[in-house]
């Protein structure tokens, strides 16, 4: 039976020869993703169940994020939380305070996400991972709790859609355009409960941080996953960061796979795109929005907060300066370090940018950068949905940082074509 690359990994994880779309399947987790929002739930579950355990140390990866450093108590409890727990069961892989980062960015950056690997979180952009060809989808707390517990989880295995990115981006055009035009294609509920693969001859210029950017987001098209099939760049990043040498295994559609449904897209014709409030499928060209006032530009997230993005940012920010407020967040503490040595901070701070500590931060509602009523945002993050950043009453407007930052120049959405 032919099977495609997210039918394969589910195959291997549940010790099957073969699985099709339906099936329900008790898969064995090779990695758990856990931060200080749904981690501390999943705890409680256990403990109040008189199942205080981990299935392996090592296996379980920690991280505070959302709301580090901590902005109230009970946040700071929530952290404590963490802290108490991780020493208990003397977890090996605890990124605290001075280490911590956003996980979706840190888990690849530290060597944990592995091709072929079985991967869940509790949050919904554990999808991320499936950009190094790996079955990665978020969780809630309950199966959270059951995943640590038991290293195991049930699922159902989800149809696969295809879709082909053919040409080539051009000039100020990026890959959150790109699956920001997907998901406006295809609707918020376009790909429920589906895998999205994407394949094509546009994917051989982008690198693995571009490649997060698009599998980060497929959760805002309803998707079980998104994954992106293994080549030399996801090589070479492995390569570069991974900590645990030992061989993994690389699986690829059958060339007779079945999908759902095939969409194509011409990368080479693409603009830069925004999503206008409140949905991410609000997705429209800039020309169809250039001009409209913001207050606020926030650059950073996980989906497009690693150094790629401030560099991005940053050239077009060079001997500029903002308009509006300006939220510059590294996303893990060793993108911090880099863009400071590569005098990156140096044209931010010139610019008029604040710069932050990695967190999550605004792009949940939680602080550095909450918008007031009325206030407009255009924002690198992943969702725009009533409330996101603050007051219901404000907007959030995604794109790219290179959008991002020449809005920020001018104090209105502007095409970063003409800064690049």
């Amino acid at each position: 039976m032919s099977m495609t690359i997210t039918e394969k990994i589910l195959a291997k994880s549940a010790g099957l020869k073969e699985v099709k779309p339906g099936q329900l399947i008790d898969a064995k987790i090779d990695v758990v993703m856990c931060h200080d929002v749904t981690t501390p739930a999943a705890i409680s579950m256990l403990t109040e169940k008189g199942i205080d355990k981990v299935f392996d140390a090592e296996k379980i990866i920690v991280t505070p994020d959302h709301f580090q450093p901590a902005k109230d108590i009970a946040s700071a409890e929530l952290h404590k939380r963490l802290d108490t727990w991780v020493k208990r069961h003397k977890i090996k892989n605890y990124y605290k305070i001075g280490k911590a980062g956003v996980c979706h960015a840190l888990l690849p950056e530290q060597g944990h996400i592995r091709p072929g690997d079985c991967i869940i979180g509790g949050d919904s952009h554990t999808c991320t991972y499936g950009a190094f060809a790996a079955f990665s989808t978020g969780i809630g707390s309950t199966d959270l709790a059951a995943a640590i517990a038991t290293g195991k989880l049930w699922f159902k295995v989800p149809p696969s859609i295809k879709f082909v990115l053919n040409g080539k981006l051009t000039k100020g055009v990026f890959s959150k355009d790109v699956i920001l035009a997907v998901i406006g294609r295809i609707g918020v509920d376009g790909a429920l409960y589906k895998a999205m693969e994407f394949v094509g001859p546009a994917l051989a210029d982008m690198s693995m941080e571009a490649r997060m950017t698009m599998t980060n987001m497929a959760i805002e098209a309803g998707a079980k996953n998104g994954i992106i099939g293994f080549d030399k760049i996801t090589q070479k990043y492995l390569d570069e960061h991974l900590k645990d040498k030992k061989p993994y295994t690389v699986f690829e559609s059958d060339k007779d796979a079945k999908y759902e449904s095939v969409y194509e897209f011409d990368c080479s014709k693409m603009e830069p795109m925004v999503a206008m409030p409140h949905l991410p499928s609000n997705a429209v060209p800039i020309g169809d929005c250039a001009g409209k006032a913001m207050d606020q530009a926030y650059i950073g997230s996980c989906t497009n907060g690693r150094i790629e993005d401030l560099r991005i940012a940053a050239k077009v920010l060079k001997n500029k300066q903002v308009a509006i407020r300006t939220i510059v967040v590294p996303v893990t503490p060793a993108v911090w370090k880099q863009a400071k040595d590569e005098g990156l901070f140096d044209i931010f701070y010139d610019a008029g940018c604040v710069i932050s500590a990695p967190t999550c931060g605004a792009c949940l509602g939680g602080f550095m950068g909450i918008l007031a009523a009325g206030e407009k945002c255009v924002s690198t993050t992943n969702r725009n949905f009533v409330g996101r950043m603050g007051h219901p009453k404000s907007e959030v407007y995604l794109a790219s940082p290179a959008t991002a930052a020449a809005s920020a120049i001018e104090g209105k959405l502007t095409d970063p074509r003409k800064y690049i």
